[in-house]
């Protein structure tokens, strides 16, 4: 008789939640492929390019999988991975229902690794930024007890990790997720914003051809092939904030607002309602007459298009418009009601357009400033899922060709 073949057994696994194993080319242009599933779910292929930036306020993963440990033959793992964004969750494992855990993340641009197991947690951050838009090759591996975090072929991070209450069996499953977590975020020695406005590409994760699941309703966003840093709004949803997030510590209130190109903006840019809901201020682009509305209480004003940008100073009792006129108020005390909170939006009007504005803003905001300080969409109180926090695509630049984007999003 000839020799069997021996199946080979898994290899000692104290952190197997962590790993993912990367085969093919990476190609730009490829979507991830989705089917629905029996259970109301859809399937996605782990293969293709995935935009982790499209369930904001959720604590939920967008994507998950799980799989059988015994399946489980490599701990080596690599995908590319790109973002603008310098916060949020990438990627999270864990094994024995989520009583030893992984979760790989950004913050203040740097990758952080987080890891439970048993009696001991532990964390490091460090390493180069990722945060500046281009493709990084991201590889885990184990090597005995220290977990090794390799950034574009450089060792990046090295993680040691020993508990007195090892897990010898190494039956049950193992879970994964995409950009989110599946244990409460009470658990993490170092808690942090899970929203990642960011894309992962050519990867199947660990050994396996499992596809991934999301109940997410809608159709899935792509990436965008070039992006640019800013915010940008597909003219489907806006960002809500409390004005009182940002107090007044001086006589007035000021609002920049900045594109790569105003002109290409369409739909109503900003609104301030009280928190009775009456309407204060809203501001409405028209791309086809490169020209602003202003409303501010009773009044009206129309101002032409900057190139770049458009700034509003509140005071107690008037408006200032950069290169507009100075609209005056005196029925309220607008900068006591501003810190009292009042409704701020961004990319429309909430509740509807019950002021006769345009509809949701089409276009992207290079930078929003608040009292000079740097406005992040994430940190609202609510913001739609169309709205990308921190990355645009990329818009035609005075000198530059315009560039194509993924899909039917073409600018």
């Amino acid at each position: 008789m000839g020799s069997q073949r021996k199946v080979p057994a898994p290899p000692p696994l104290p952190l197997l939640l962590l790993l993912l194993l990367c085969t093919g080319p990476a190609w730009p242009d490829q979507a991830a492929y989705s089917r629905e599933s029996s259970a109301g779910t859809t399937l996605i292929s782990g293969q293709g390019l995935i935009n982790l930036g499209q369930r904001w306020g959720s604590k939920s993963p967008l994507m998950h999988t799980r799989a059988n440990l015994t399946e489980v033959t490599s701990i080596k793992s690599s995908f590319e991975f790109r973002t603008l964004d310098p916060e949020g969750v990438v990627f999270y494992g864990d094994t024995r229902g989520g009583a030893d855990w992984f979760v790989l993340a950004l913050r203040g641009g740097r990758p952080e690794m987080q890891i439970g197991k048993a009696d001991v947690l532990t964390t490091v951050t460090g390493g180069p930024k990722l945060d500046d838009g281009m493709w990084h090759k991201i590889e885990l591996r184990s090597e005995g007890r220290f977990v090794v975090l390799e950034l574009d072929g450089e060792v990046a991070l090295v993680v040691g990790l020993h508990s007195q209450q090892t897990q010898a069996d190494l039956s049950g499953q193992i879970r994964l997720s995409l950009g989110g977590i599946l244990i409460t975020e009470q658990r993490l020695l170092n808690p942090l914003r899970m929203e990642m406005d960011g894309c992962v590409r050519a990867g199947t994760w660990l050994n396996l051809s499992t596809p991934w699941e999301t109940d997410l309703s809608q159709e899935l966003q792509p990436c965008f092939t070039w992006i640019s840093k800013g915010s940008y709004f597909p003219g489907t949803g806006l960002a809500i904030f409390n004005s009182s997030d940002f107090p007044v510590d001086r006589s007035e209130v000021s609002i920049e607002m900045e594109g790569y190109d105003v002109s290409t903006w369409n739909g109503t840019v900003l609104s301030l309602k009280t928190s009775q809901g009456e309407p204060v201020l809203t501001v409405t682009a028209y791309n086809e007459t490169e020209e602003f509305t202003v409303k501010f209480g009773t009044q009206t004003s129309t101002v032409k298009m900057e190139p770049f940008h458009l700034d509003l100073n509140l005071t107690k009792h008037a408006l200032e418009v950069s290169d507009g006129p100075i609209m005056e108020d005196d029925t309220h005390d607008w900068l006591s009601m501003w810190n009292e909170g009042m409704v701020l939006a961004f990319g429309g009007v909430p509740d509807g357009t019950d002021d006769g504005s345009s509809p949701y803003l089409h276009g992207c905001l290079r930078l929003i400033r608040i009292q000079g300080q740097v406005v992040d969409l994430d940190r609202a109180t609510y913001k739609h899922n169309s709205v990308s926090s921190h990355s645009c695509p990329r818009m035609r630049l005075p000198g530059v060709h315009a560039m194509p984007v993924v899909g039917s999003y073409m600018y």
